[in-house]
Parts: C-alpha cells; sequence; structure tokens
C-alpha cells in the first residue's frame, strides 16, 4: 500500500514538472485517444471503398462501394435524406415505438423486479418462468405478437417490449438479493422497520444494478426496433434498411445502421452520466480508474 502510495506521489511530481502539451494530453486522454482511432478507422474505411480507392497500391484492400460502400458516400445519402425529408417519418415512427416499448419494460421491470427480490415466495414463484422467458430467443416469439397485436404499432411496441423487459427485471431482482446483509443487520440493530430498511438500504443499493440492466435493455430494445419492422412494416429506420438493402442501395443502409447506433451511443452516454451519481462510493479500478 505504501509502495503505491509514493509511486502516485512520484507521478504526480512528474505530470507537475511535464509541459503543457503532455498535461493538455492527460486530461483530455479518453477523448483523444477515441477521437483519434475513428478517424484513422474512417479514412481506412474510405480508402478502401470510396472514390479515392483507385489510388490504392494493393488490390486485396479495395472494396467495390456497392457492396461496402464509404463514409463520403453514405454522407451525401445521409444528407440527400435529410434535405429531401424522407427520412423524417421514418424516424418519428422508429422513435415512437422505441419510446413506448422502452419506457413499459421500465414501467413493469423495475417494481416487478424489486418485489421478486424482496419477497422470497414472490422468487419462488416467478423465478422459473422469468429465467425461461430470458433464455428464450425473442425473435421466436415475433409470429405470436404479430397474431395478438397486429400488424400495427402495437405489435411493435410489444417486440420492443420484450427485449429489455428481462434484463431490467433480473438486473432489479439480483439487485436487491445482493444487498449487503451487514448493512442490513446494522439496521436492524438501530430498530429499523422492514419499510425503512427496504427504503434506506435496499433501494439505494439496487440503483446501480437497475441503471445497469437500463443500459442492457437499451440496445435490446434498438434491436427490437430492427427485428419488429422486418415483418408487416410501412415505415420505420428498419424498413428503409431493409428496402434500401434488397434494392442495393449500400449507402443508405449505412445511414439507417449509424442512426440505430447514434441513438445507442447517446442513450448510453445519458444512462451512464446518470449511474455516476450514484456509485460515486464504488472503488475505480480497472479501466474504470
Amino acid at each position: 500500500m505504501a509502495e503505491t502510495q509514493q509511486e502516485e506521489m512520484l507521478l504526480d511530481v512528474r505530470v507537475a514538472e511535464a509541459s503543457w502539451l503532455y498535461k493538455f494530453y492527460l486530461n483530455n486522454e479518453k477523448a483523444i485517444i477515441g477521437v483519434t482511432s475513428v478517424c484513422f478507422f474512417l479514412l481506412l474505411w474510405e480508402f478502401m471503398g470510396g472514390p479515392v480507392n483507385v489510388y490504392n497500391p494493393f488490390p486485396f484492400l479495395r472494396v467495390n462501394p456497392m457492396f461496402m460502400s464509404a463514409p463520403s458516400l453514405v454522407w451525401k445519402a445521409a444528407v440527400d435524406l435529410f434535405s429531401s425529408g424522407e427520412i423524417w417519418n421514418d424516424l418519428r415512427v422508429s422513435g415512437i415505438e422505441f419510446f413506448w416499448g422502452y419506457v413499459l419494460s421500465i414501467v413493469v421491470a423495475v417494481p416487478f423486479g424489486i418485489a421478486t427480490g424482496w419477497y422470497r415466495k414472490m422468487s419462488y414463484l416467478f423465478d422459473p418462468f422469468i429465467n425461461a422467458m430470458n433464455a428464450t430467443p425473442r425473435v421466436a416469439l415475433l409470429p405470436l405478437v404479430i397474431i395478438w397485436l397486429g400488424i400495427g404499432i402495437l405489435s411493435k411496441v410489444g417486440i420492443i417490449f420484450l427485449g429489455p423487459v428481462f434484463p431490467i427485471l433480473i438486473n432489479a431482482r439480483d439487485g436487491v438479493k445482493t444487498t449487503p446483509h451487514t448493512l442490513i443487520n446494522a439496521a436492524k440493530s438501530f430498530g429499523a422497520t422492514e419499510w425503512m430498511i427496504f427504503k434506506s438500504v435496499v433501494l439505494p443499493a439496487t440503483v446501480p444494478f437497475i441503471l445497469t440492466g437500463l443500459r442492457l435493455g437499451l440496445g435490446r430494445a434498438l434491436v427490437g426496433v430492427m427485428v419488429g419492422e422486418l415483418y408487416a412494416a410501412t415505415a420505420g429506420i428498419g424498413f428503409m434498411i431493409t428496402v434500401a438493402g434488397a434494392t442495393f442501395q449500400t449507402d443508405k443502409v449505412f445511414v439507417g445502421v449509424l442512426v440505430f447506433a447514434l441513438t445507442g451511443m447517446t442513450g448510453m452516454e445519458v444512462l451512464t452520466r446518470i449511474e455516476r451519481r450514484f456509485d460515486k462510493w464504488r472503488p475505480k479500478v480497472g479501466a474504470a480508474q
């Protein structure tokens, strides 16, 4: 422990005596490395499949733009889609489906997961069904959802709902179950009631698990948007990707994929910032440092 503290002090001294450029790098290391890697990837991709690939001296690195497109072609397609207004209705439809499916999964999964983790008999009763449904591929339920809810927006919301509901539910349940017994015993020793223990000890300890479930569920919900719009859809980003893929419009396919990716990245960043407000007590280890 003493050696670690001594190393940290020596590191602080070296940083204090370093140049302003090195200090700037240390303060922005995450952003600099991330931006550099993305720029390198985009340049390599453009060099392989863009208009400049004719200057590529390596034939095995040349890719037909019809199969892989290129950043410049994807950007041009995105500008055309947004300027013509063609994509706005698809964004609206997919946004409505995603919002209601994800929100409904949170409304159902969080209280139900907490209750399942808190009440033992409820856990015994519902755990087999929860584990079985979590292991069942959601795509296998797609025909049943369409039969039950039709081919309108309700079926899409139902498919999206099935994606995140179980990761959120299981994380909430396990968060309650893994609450440290030492904290519960300490609260009981001070005469706390069951409600006070739940409100003051169990619920705060479960919040980071719930937020982790929300992050996992976000990706599942976006997958649900794509899967739901593959069948019997007339609008939406998933529908746009399907039509563009069937007509070999690779650049439009990548525009749709980027819409999903940017939505997921934005949602993850928002949830990560919220999570940081609840886990300041956690030690930073590994890549989290």
